[in-house]
């Protein structure tokens, strides 16, 4: 699924908006109400026919999705919220990073028929929405304190290498490329061309940071053996033989109570957001008038 990406904590509500519009939009636009929008042999369905259906499955939930749109986007404008192109390009990029390339994210997007446009679209609302609710959160210093003991483990920094590697399923092969690496051949275009690893062989078999817990013990500790700019002799596990080449470490590091204080403010924010949105969104239901034409 879509990981949840960077510190903005209502993807999912955005999504639902994004998804809710999408499908509305599927019933309007040109057109009459009779025009065919499927054919199975000789019969047909109308455009009148699948509206009727959307709306007898989904049309509450959509309807109630776009009220709340319509309400926050209001609710935006009272206020004078702005979000800058740079403020979602900024996400955007963190999210990106979580994927590692454009690929690999592109990929994830296409899985849910979503495009590039769709997430800013979806980043501009988490951010219009987490304004909204700053007022009705309230993040002390003592609850601060207490997350960032129970959670201690999660902001330390484990020993880490980043890396990349050329599977292939023979010691003969694996000796044959680490022959044309030592030639003087690129590593990550025979990555490309010999590794197995489907997973990253298009992007020179790089697998980013892990820690020494993440590999399996065979791969472990060569990669954490290497210095940085080091290329393994062909390394087996169960996977098959590996080449692996070191791009950079990160040495453990203790977890710091003041350096964490951004991100912890953050999970607390998120802990609590569905409470402070449905207390908004509740009094926000009080002040506007709504009239709903559905049967």
């Amino acid at each position: 699924m879509l990981k949840n990406f960077s510190k903005r904590k209502f993807g999912l509500f955005a999504l639902v908006i994004i998804i809710g519009i999408s499908i509305v939009g599927c019933t309007s636009g040109s057109g009459s109400d009779d025009e065919i929008v499927a054919k199975i042999g000789d019969m047909i369905i109308t455009k009148s026919e699948f509206y009727d259906e959307l709306v007898n499955q989904n049309g509450a939930q959509v309807l109630d999705v776009l009220v709340a749109d319509k309400i926050m986007q209001a609710e935006v404008e009272k206020q004078g919220i702005v979000v800058t192109d740079e403020e979602i390009e900024e996400d955007f990029e963190e999210m990106k990073g979580f994927y590692g390339t454009d690929e690999a994210l592109n990929n994830e997007l296409d899985n849910y028929g979503l495009t590039t446009e769709d997430v800013k679209r979806n980043i501009k609302s988490n951010l219009q929405i987490e304004r909204l609710l700053e007022p009705y959160m309230d993040i002390t210093d003592e609850e601060i304190a207490q997350h960032f003991e129970e959670n201690k483990a999660g902001f330390g920094q484990e020993e880490q290498v980043k890396a990349s590697h050329i599977l292939v399923e023979t010691e003969e092969l694996a000796l044959e490329v680490k022959a044309k690496i030592d030639a003087g051949e690129d590593f990550a275009e025979l990555a490309k061309e010999y590794s197995t690893d489907e997973a990253n062989s298009e992007q020179g078999g790089n697998l980013g940071y892990f820690a020494e817990s993440k590999m399996v013990k065979e791969f472990s500790d060569v990669a954490f053996s290497l210095e940085v700019g080091e290329i393994s002799d062909p390394v087996k596990t169960n996977f098959g033989y590996h080449i692996i080449k070191v791009e950079d470490k990160m040495e453990e590091k203790a977890p710091v109570l003041e350096e964490n204080i951004d991100e912890i403010k953050s999970q607390l924010f998120q802990t609590k957001s569905y409470d402070a949105y449905m207390k908004w969104y509740s009094e926000k239901l009080e002040e506007y008038e709504i009239t709903s034409y559905l049967d």
